[in-house]
């Protein structure tokens, strides 16, 4: 299974956005999938719920940062890293218009209302695998290019 569809997998067992494409990666670089999914667990919704950036792409953030950051303060690895993630932002935003769940959506899920909208548009459903499957593709496409 590709770490693709690894990740809508995940989705679809019923973790959040953030954990489908974080954990989907994260073994890959050492990190059990566990760990992982606790890591990821506060940012689906887009931060908790609130509706702010999309847990698909913190997730491809942090996965980003798995395999290009650095645990040493060098500044030439953070502009690096800097530079993928405004390179994987442009790209998702590119695909979807929006990197927040308040413009993927349509609504604004931090309220009870929003949230409800979106429950009876199933968006959860619809649209958010493809916010996921989106992620994790430009994942794939960003890390195949910086191999090369």
């Amino acid at each position: 299974m590709s770490h693709v569809e690894r990740a809508v997998h995940r989705f679809a067992e019923g973790f959040n956005c953030s954990q489908a494409v974080f954990s989907a990666y994260a073994e890959q670089f050492g990190l059990d999938e566990e760990t992982a999914l606790k890591i990821a667990a506060g940012f689906g919704g887009g931060m908790g719920r609130l509706g702010e950036t999309c847990g698909a792409v913190t997730g491809a953030f942090m996965v980003l940062g798995l395999r290009y950051g650095r645990g040493s303060p060098d500044p030439a690895a953070k502009e690096r890293i800097y530079a993928l993630i405004r390179e994987f932002s442009n790209r998702f935003n590119a695909r979807n218009g929006s990197l927040t769940c308040k413009g993927l959506l349509g609504c604004d899920i931090s309220t009870p209302e929003g949230y409800d909208v979106a429950r009876k548009k199933q968006l959860f459903t619809t649209a958010c695998p493809r916010f996921v499957r989106d992620a994790a593709e430009v994942l794939e496409e960003m890390m195949q290019i910086q191999q090369e």
